[in-house]
């Protein structure tokens, strides 16, 4: 193991003693009873079972050793990558029965599709929407008759939810059960230069809207690599998910394979079997620097900045940016998937994918190894890729022995970069996430005056006036999770990417998120304390030069005068706040932590 590895992990076990062992008290004590549903009243029973088959009756009912499973399912069609899961509750139940259990469809929950609301209204209820999700998932297992959990989700806000609230649950089981991503379209580079056609004028509506609908074309993940893929990676490589199940395609033979096969293992991990694991007891701070390692190699999501923070406090565990920063200095980059390539998530797939990124981290010493799975111990699972045998069953053998495309997925000893894709910068404007896997090296650096924004809509407009075709740092304010539940500002890329196509040193500073999406303009976004909760973001003026150091790991105000200002009281008007169901989430916004707390706003202690 890399020293540096195992120190960062001391210091997060160290940082979290007390609240792991207030977690893992109360795991025990939820499963020393065994399972609940045999205490409940015969009242609570026969409400449980009564829409079910005479035959599940019966099981229920006489069979002690039979599991009761709990599907927990996020579909619907307007996110094309949930849509597949239509008919996996009853492939699921099926699978189930064959080994003897019982599956039942105990909640559906929200999703959202950013793809839907990126520049609309509605994205202020995204990042609340993981909340909502892990409010539904808890409602769903309050019921207490489950011995376990399937989770169906994919996309961004929700495998996060599911996770917190699974977390919750923590003496239960519970195995991720992905769809796959969507068969590739047109590439992504030549989508993004059609985007940034369209915020230059030069095409119309109607060639955009072709292009896009040549991009998203079917069931499916979104192939790029942005949060809703980062979130694949991330359940497989924390052994959540089956080995090799992250990037499958939905309409591959292998899929249905493999959804049986997730329903047969959390069969075998309940505490009615000998091979008990628990989530609560799978996922620990071993897991969570192999989830922030993998995310780093492979340039992921920044949004998962914030939720693996929330996801780590749903189990006593206190994961802090600094950690994210510290292990970025080490970790290499080992993937190049659009934003940060020009590939897509089939090209990484093709590669090798998970199995061979894997097998290579694990080999330079930069994950834990050992950590508990639904597979069992160890990692050594997860350097497997499945198969359809001779005799049409699932089967496992060693990853590709070398990358099938060193553009896309380079080994370890010669990487694309010799640090991770994310970095933590500080200075008078406060904290705030860098995503630098994309971003040019001579583009590290940037300094240059400031252009203060309240909205999107007003980069926008001075953007098309002309206003911005300077060196210029755009700082856009108000845009924190306490001030309108911060939205993805991913609308602002094409035109900010142009402005640095032209020769412009351009930069964007913002209390919001930009995603995985984020391309390879650099940004420093997150910034904490949010301007609606005094901090000093609020206080940059048109003019202010800001320093942008990606090297240093600073954001700078070179302005002799700043720290002596007086505080700006930037508060959300409240008109701003109506419509589209925001006012139902004014108690969200209210109770919000900062983005470097996980942007939590609701209880888990």
């Amino acid at each position: 193991m890399h020293p540096q590895i195992l120190a960062i992990t001391e210091r997060i076990r160290q940082r979290s003693s007390r609240s792991r062992a207030q977690y893992l008290a109360q795991v025990r004590q939820a499963a020393s009873s065994g399972p609940v549903r045999e205490g409940l009243s015969c009242t609570n029973q026969a409400h449980t079972y009564a829409a079910a088959g005479d035959g599940e009756k019966m099981i229920l009912r006489q069979n002690h050793r039979a599991a009761n499973i709990a599907i927990i399912n996020a579909y619907n069609d307007v996110l094309s990558a949930h849509a597949p899961y239509r008919h996996y509750p009853e492939q699921l139940k099926a699978a189930l029965a064959v080994q003897g259990h019982i599956g039942q469809m105990a909640g559906g929950v929200p999703a959202m599709c950013d793809g839907v609301t990126q520049g609309q209204t509605g994205m202020e209820l995204s990042l609340f929407s993981r909340d909502v999700i892990a409010l539904s998932t808890a409602v769903a297992l309050s019921h207490q008759v489950f011995d376990g959990s399937l989770l169906l989700g994919i996309c961004d806000k929700i495998v996060p939810g599911l996770l917190m609230a699974a977390l919750r649950f923590g003496h239960l089981p519970a195995v991720f059960v992905p769809a796959g991503p969507m068969p590739s379209g047109i590439s992504n580079s030549e989508k993004a230069k059609v985007r940034q056609a369209y915020a230059a004028g030069s095409i119309d509506r109607d060639e955009l809207l072709a292009s896009e609908m040549a991009s998203y074309h079917s069931e499916g993940t979104c192939t790029f690599y942005g949060t809703a893929n980062s979130n694949q990676m991330l359940m497989e490589i924390m052994g959540l998910q089956l080995p090799g199940s992250s990037f499958v395609n939905p309409g591959d033979p292998l899929r249905p394979l493999l959804t049986a096969a997730a329903a047969e293992k959390v069969g075998q991990l309940t505490a009615l079997e000998p091979g008990f694991m628990p989530i609560g007891q799978l996922v620990d701070e071993r897991t969570l620097v192999n989830a922030v390692v993998g995310l780093l190699a492979t340039g992921g999501s920044t949004n998962h900045s914030i939720h693996l923070v929330a996801i780590a406090r749903m189990a006593g565990i206190e994961l802090d940016w600094q950690d994210m920063a510290d292990l970025s200095d080490i970790v290499p980059l080992l993937a190049r998937v659009y934003p940060n390539g020009k590939a897509d998530i089939n090209a990484f797939q093709r590669a090798g994918g998970m199995p061979y990124l894997i097998r290579e981290l694990s080999a330079a010493g930069l994950l834990h190894s050992d950590v508990n799975t639904i597979m069992g111990t160890g990692l050594a699972h997860y350097e497997k890729e499945p198969y359809i045998t001779a005799e049409g069953t699932l089967g496992w053998r060693p990853a590709v022995a070398e990358s099938l495309d060193l553009t896309v997925l380079a080994p370890a000893h010669a990487p694309f970069m010799r640090e991770g894709g994310m970095k933590v910068l500080n200075g008078p404007l406060g904290r705030a996430i860098m995503k630098v896997s994309a971003v040019p090296d001579d583009r590290w650096v940037i300094e240059a005056p400031a252009r203060v924004f309240r909205t999107q809509a007003a980069v926008l407009s001075a953007y098309k006036a002309g206003e911005l075709n300077r060196d210029v740092v755009v700082v856009l304010v108000g845009q924190g999770p306490g001030a309108n539940g911060m939205p993805e500002l991913h609308q602002l890329t094409p035109a900010l990417t142009n402005l640095q196509d032209a020769g412009h040193q351009v930069a964007l500073v913002t209390d919001g998120r930009l995603s995985g999406a984020s391309g390879k303009v650099p940004a420093a976004i997150h910034v904490c304390p949010e301007a609606s909760k005094g901090g000093f973001i609020a206080r940059v003026q048109d003019g202010d030069l800001i320093r942008l150091d990606g090297h240093r790991g600073e954001l700078t105000v070179l302005a002799d005068d700043f720290m002596q200002r007086a505080a700006v009281a930037l508060t959300p008007d409240p008109a701003d706040a109506v419509g589209v169901g925001r006012e139902l989430f004014s108690g969200f916004r209210t109770l919000v932590t900062r983005a470097d707390e996980g942007a939590v706003s609701i209880g888990w202690e």
